[in-house]
């Protein structure tokens, strides 16, 4: 059995991967609240725990191993978005919902599974689906004394668990209550006890309670429902660092008290946030983007999820114009390797095992940089059927297509705004000639040969083909 390691935020320390049940390999990742399109930082945890689940697949085998991604549903953002719009919140969580598996599925993100779950509902639980488990763990926690009834409220009560509370994240209690930026409740015994469930009024979603009409806090939700999915103990879970505290803090807390027999989730790994040009990602800096804004604008899906994988995702990820158009290139090159592979190893037997020092580098807590850097090496040196066959499974195994023969449309659209300027150029260049004004002539083609595209003049006219090493943004200087 192939060994893997994981950095485990809980130790933070790389640890051999031993899953409790080999036949059972179970991982759950905080999946978003459905209010509006996912952007950017939204995207990198999925695109990084879509990696270790194919790997997970491929060292366990698909059928042994279970993922679990949750959407919430409930939420005082939907609330407020549904009041600002006029629009039914159910409408608007159905909404979302469809865009972000249709933005993630453009990323080449799969959908989770879990084992005779075909249509993948209860892989992708809602919350507002498992009210009734949240219900009965809150009262689970009153009765241990973990738990307290306030004012319609209930809270978790940090002190009941504050030798452990804040281990996940470094923190001390005390350092916390220190350092709250939180408006402290007059009902709250600790600043740092967190809701459990509150009120609802008349305009808000509710359900039914022991402490009257209400809806759940926010942390309970992933604690249910990563029980009643996957037991009181399983082996990963997964999400941004920015949700290692308080979330994740409080998802350990609440879970560990309502059922001390068990560990909750046994490997914690987090994901470094996300820039854009060097600066953190922000509407007043005009550089905020959403998944649906960048393939709205002809960036493939596959050229954002190759620039995210350039990054170990334990480091800090900048998205820039040059590492998308860099990433571009390389996926042409790539395509036109796996275009000649797909012919090469027609007729032989595939071989279904990708390259060992690719497995070998997403093995080493997912180190995706090296895994591409020895991709492209096997790619520019392949030399048997065996090695084509290789190259389709490994590009498979990374989540980049290796059934090249649909992803054209993947460039087509992009590139024909591209491809209309470049054939006004080859008019303005003939045009030249024909005038005999070969300075401008000379001009146009050198910028035309310089940002990649191969021309092929004769007296029949001009052909050209882009190579997969053009970069558009060399043409920018031509007016």
């Amino acid at each position: 059995m192939t060994t893997m390691k994981l950095h485990n935020t809980k130790t933070r320390r790389k640890e051999v991967f031993e899953p409790l049940d080999k036949d059972n390999v179970r991982m759950y990742v905080c999946g978003p609240t459905v209010y509006d399109r996912a952007h950017l930082g939204n995207a990198r945890p999925v695109v990084v725990f879509d990696v270790l689940y194919r790997l997970l697949r491929h060292v366990y085998g698909p059928e042994h191993v279970t993922y679990v991604r949750n959407f919430t549903d409930v939420d005082d953002k939907i609330n407020a978005r549904a009041a600002e719009s006029g629009r039914s919140i159910s409408e608007i969580t159905a909404e979302t919902t469809q865009w972000f598996l249709d933005d993630m599925a453009a990323l080449g993100a799969l959908e989770p599974s879990i084992r005779n779950d075909p249509d993948h509902q209860k892989a992708m639980p809602r919350a507002t689906q498992y009210i009734p488990q949240m219900v009965a763990m809150i009262e689970g926690l009153i009765a241990k004394g973990h738990a307290y009834e306030a004012e319609g409220h209930v809270l978790f009560a940090v002190d009941s668990w504050r030798e452990h509370y804040g281990k996940l994240s470094g923190r001390s209690v005390d350092d916390m209550i220190a350092g709250a930026r939180v408006e402290v409740a007059p009902y709250k015994r600790n600043p740092m006890d967190f809701v459990l469930w509150k009120p609802s009024s008349d305009d808000l979603p509710g359900w039914d309670s022991p402490w009257g009409r209400g809806r759940p806090g926010w942390h309970i939700e992933c604690s249910a429902m990563a029980h009643e999915l996957l037991g009181e103990s399983f082996d990963i879970h997964g999400g941004g660092n920015d949700l290692m505290f308080p979330h994740h803090e409080n998802e350990i807390a609440q879970s560990c008290c309502a059922h001390p027999e068990g560990e909750f989730a046994r490997y914690w790994l987090h994901n470094e946030m996300l820039q854009v040009e060097g600066k953190k990602m922000s509407k007043s800096l005009g550089n905020f983007f959403t998944v649906r804004d960048l393939l709205d604008q002809g960036i493939p899906g596959e050229v954002i999820r190759f620039v995210f994988l350039s990054t170990h995702y334990r480091k800090p990820m900048d998205w820039t114009a040059e590492k998308a158009r860099d990433a571009e290139k390389t996926l042409r090159k790539l395509r036109q390797i796996a275009e000649g592979s797909e012919r090469w190893s027609d007729g032989a037997e595939r071989y279904h095992e990708p390259f060992d020092d690719v497995v070998a580098a997403l093995c080493d807590d997912l180190n995706t940089h090296l895994a591409i850097k020895r991709l492209q090496e096997h790619a520019d040196n392949l030399e048997s059927s065996d090695d084509a066959s290789r190259l389709l499974v490994t590009l498979d195994l990374l989540g980049i297509s290796s059934n090249w023969k649909d992803v054209e449309h993947l460039y087509a659209e992009h590139l024909q705004e591209k491809k209309e300027k470049i054939e006004a150029l080859i008019v303005r260049m003939q045009d030249a000639r024909a005038l005999k004004d070969w300075r401008t002539a000379d001009a146009i083609k050198a910028a035309l040969v310089d940002s990649g595209i191969e021309l092929k003049i004769s007296k029949d006219g001009v052909e050209y083909d882009l190579g997969w090493d053009f970069d558009s943004s060399k043409l920018e200087a031509l007016k």
